[in-house]
This record gives structure tokens, sequence and C-alpha cells, in this order.
């Protein structure tokens, strides 16, 4: 039976664990190509083996989506080999909850922008081109419900995020045009290393694989629909 990714070609960032990794192994498991790519090699080797382990088609790729060199080598690699992309999941991502914004070092705030905000900059400048030629495409921002609501020690995060929810709706209005559709996943506690997990209950919080289903969705739906965001709470406050 014909998988209903079958033919695409998908790039996932930060895919070498947590959500990243659900998502690779989830479109992988639909028929969909997938770069994997991150920072790390040995734990993209293993979200890839997983994949070609389940019979998938996936592939590793070291970028830093923080360098804009970087972001366009993994774009000249992709289209090179694939001659196309049709999915960009921007999930590579970092967070920082330890102090108040009027203590946080400079290098924080930069590190965590450069990475959460910029890095969406270099993916979409890299590879929407393709895109528009194509007249076709999907484009996913993971972003985070801290993009929509106040988090004491975590400013920066914060801001991250707002900045990312609003460039997502504000490329989508530019791409739309073009039959690409650009979308936020905004997760609420999700148990990866990322989330703080002090005071929480991890049985209750969210798992990688929630938000992998979310992105599933998005990109199945039928063509004349747009699901521009989704927003995604435990049943269960943890």
């Amino acid at each position: 039976m014909t998988k209903v990714l079958a033919e695409q070609v998908a790039v996932v960032t930060g895919g070498g664990r947590g959500i990243g990794a659900a998502i690779a192994r989830r479109l992988a498991e639909n028929g969909a190509t997938v770069i994997v790519a991150g920072r790390t090699g040995s734990a993209l080797k293993m979200t890839v083996d997983a994949i070609q382990g389940a019979s998938g088609k996936a592939e590793a790729v070291i970028c830093d989506v923080a360098h804009r060199g970087s972001v366009e080598k993994l774009a000249n690699h992709v289209m090179g080999r694939h001659k196309k992309i049709d999915i960009l999941v921007n999930n590579a991502g970092v967070g920082s909850f330890t102090s108040p914004l009027h203590q946080l070092p400079p290098e924080e705030w930069e590190r965590v922008l450069n990475i959460n905000l910029k890095g969406i900059y270099h993916t979409i400048r890299s590879f929407a081109p393709a895109m528009i030629a194509a007249r076709s495409g999907h484009i996913i921002n993971i972003s985070s419900l801290a993009g929509k609501n106040a988090l004491a020690n975590g400013a920066v995060y914060a801001a991250s995020k707002w900045g990312l929810n609003g460039l997502t709706y504000s490329v989508a209005e530019e791409l739309r045009g073009f039959g690409i559709r650009v979308a936020a996943v905004c997760p609420g506690s999700v148990d990866t290393e990322l989330s703080p997990h002090v005071g929480k209950d991890k049985s209750r919080m969210l798992q990688p694989e929630d938000v992998a289903h979310a992105v599933l969705a998005l990109v199945t739906q039928a063509p004349q629909s747009f699901i521009s965001e989704v927003l995604l709470r435990p049943t269960q406050k943890p």
C-alpha cells in the first residue's frame, strides 16, 4: 500500500533526540525520505539507525542552524542530492529557565535568540526558494505555549518563541500564494531534556510522539485546508 508521504523529502532540524527524533521517525514511517539535521553526529546516527531499522529512508547531516553558512550547506546538499524539498520542520531549539532577565548573561541571550529565532530565518531563507519554484510545500515551526504565556525566569526563551510565532504568521501570509503552508506547533510541557521538570509529574507531560502526531496531521491535510497553528496541551496539568 502506498504511504501518504511517499516520494516526499523532509528536513527536520534538531533531529537527534526528543521531539525532533520523534518527528523524523513519524514522517519516515509514512513514506518520506527524511534528512535529519543537527549538531551532534552520534545523536543523529541513532535517529537514522532507528528509521532505517524500521525500513524507512533517512540520512544525517551535521548542521548548526545558528550559522547561515552551515544551513546553506545543508540546503545545497538536499537540493543537490534530492532535487526538491517538500517538508521543512524547524525543531532545533534551546531552553533557558534559570534566571530573571536582569541577571541573564548577554552571551546567553545571544545563544538562545541565535538558535531559536535567527536559525529559523536561516532555514526559511535557504529552502523557501525551492518550494516557491515548486509552488508547494510545508514549513512547520516548533514553537511553545511559552510563546503565548508569561514565563518567569524564562524571559529569553519566551521572547524567542513569541518572536517565532510572529515570524510564522507573517511568513505564512508571504508564501501562501505559492501553495506553501507555514504553521506553528505550540506544545505545553513535553517530557524532554529541554523542558524544566521541577515540581512536575512527568507521567502527565506530553511526549515527543504527541508533537510528531500534530506535525503529521499538518503535512497530510487536504489541499484546500490550512491549519496555521496548533496549541498542544497535556490532558491533565503536570
